[in-house]
């Protein structure tokens, strides 16, 4: 009985390893773009909290500012989000619009189709990456880039976990609207070359921390958050 409890419980124990492997891989990066002022986007901001319980995947909420002057001003939107979705809509087509999910840089979706959104992260998983290590260093960041493919920028993103806003006018008015990972900062701090590279950063805006490289492609290179 001992020698059977004891197969038992290393068979358990290799299952729980093998089953936190992803969870250590790099996570795939998934960026919604919403408004607080589209009634469509409640559910894929639904959808991206689910998302931000999870380990594998690296979710974020850009706020958008052209919905700003039809009733509601977004408190979280701001111009760097509606350019990077921009620079989305040039690459991948289709323009912009809200909801908008866009996975690793390289596959788009509506933010609340849910069957469509995994499997772009599906398809994303495994993806090669570039190894990176994000830490606290005073009030800033210390950020480590390791060897590998690809150039591209070095992207410090801010982010809040969660927001509740009560929306007085436009299209969700009367609503209180749950948002998670709420992105307050985005900014450029470094070039990778496929090089190893270190980087000390200000931590900027947000509760929370994140960084990305990212290829002049859009492809996601590597990230990983605090």
């Amino acid at each position: 009985m001992r020698t059977s409890r004891f197969c038992r419980s290393l068979s358990l124990a290799s299952s729980l390893a093998l089953v936190a492997v992803p969870a250590a891989a790099r996570p795939v990066v998934v960026e919604l773009f919403t408004s607080q002022g589209c009634s469509s986007c409640p559910p894929a901001e639904a959808l991206l909290g689910e998302l931000a319980r999870r380990g594998d995947v690296l979710p974020l909420g850009f706020h958008v500012t052209y919905w700003n002057a039809l009733g509601w001003r977004d408190p979280f939107s701001f111009e760097g989000a509606t350019a990077r979705q921009a620079s989305y809509a040039a690459r991948l087509g289709g323009g912009s619009y809200t909801p908008e999910m866009v996975v690793d840089g390289r596959r788009q979706a509506v933010g609340s189709d849910r069957g469509a959104v995994e499997a772009a992260i599906g398809s994303a998983r495994g993806d090669e990456a570039v190894p990176i290590r994000l830490e606290r260093k005073g009030g800033g960041v210390a950020i480590t880039v390791g060897a590998g493919q690809g150039r591209g920028r070095v992207l410090l993103v801010g982010f809040d976990p969660q927001h509740r806003t009560p929306v007085g006018r436009g299209e969700d008015s009367g609503r209180t609207l749950v948002e998670s990972n709420v992105v307050r900062s985005l900014r450029v701090v470094g070039s990778y070359d496929g090089a190893p590279l270190t980087l000390d950063a200000p931590a900027g805006g947000g509760e929370a921390a994140a960084v990305i490289v990212q290829g002049a492609d859009g492809r996601i290179l590597g990230a990983a958050r605090l």
